[in-house]
């Protein structure tokens, strides 16, 4: 039987985070994701937010590629980045993944989980990502 799997993602980093869901949705699991927006980017606010900043500006208004601007959209493309789209599996993993920018009310009273091996250490030097998608504009 497959457990639902809720991940409170405060205060973990970004990519850690991603590749280790990405790795847990292709072996079958259904996870759950919340607080997303106090997921952290490692690195100074002016580099991170130029990095995104400059992904946000490749392509077109008409034919992309589309960048996310809010917290849980974009923790959740990084999660399909990490995953083969183009195959059956992939698709299915990434349909397996719900991400939430805070807590909502189905999952309020539940047990929820921490990635032991994506806990952020750092007193400074990191971004939250609701930080992140209030620069770029990102509305709620």
């Amino acid at each position: 039987m497959i457990k639902l799997k809720i991940i409170d993602g405060t205060n973990l980093v970004y990519g850690r985070l991603s590749a280790h869901v990405a790795k847990e949705l292709l072996r079958g699991e259904e996870i759950v994701i919340v607080n997303a927006k106090d997921v952290a980017v490692t690195g100074s606010e002016e580099f991170v937010l130029k990095k995104f900043r400059e992904r946000m500006d490749i392509g077109s208004v008409r034919k992309g590629p589309y960048y996310p601007r809010t917290s849980n959209q974009i923790l959740r493309r990084s999660i399909g980045d990490m995953l083969p789209k183009k195959k059956t599996t992939g698709k299915d993993a990434l349909s397996r993944c719900l991400v939430f920018s805070s807590v909502p009310k189905e999952y309020a009273g539940r047990d929820m989980e921490t990635v032991e091996t994506a806990k952020n250490s750092k007193v400074s030097g990191f971004v939250t990502l609701g930080k992140v998608s209030e620069r770029l504009g990102g509305k709620y």
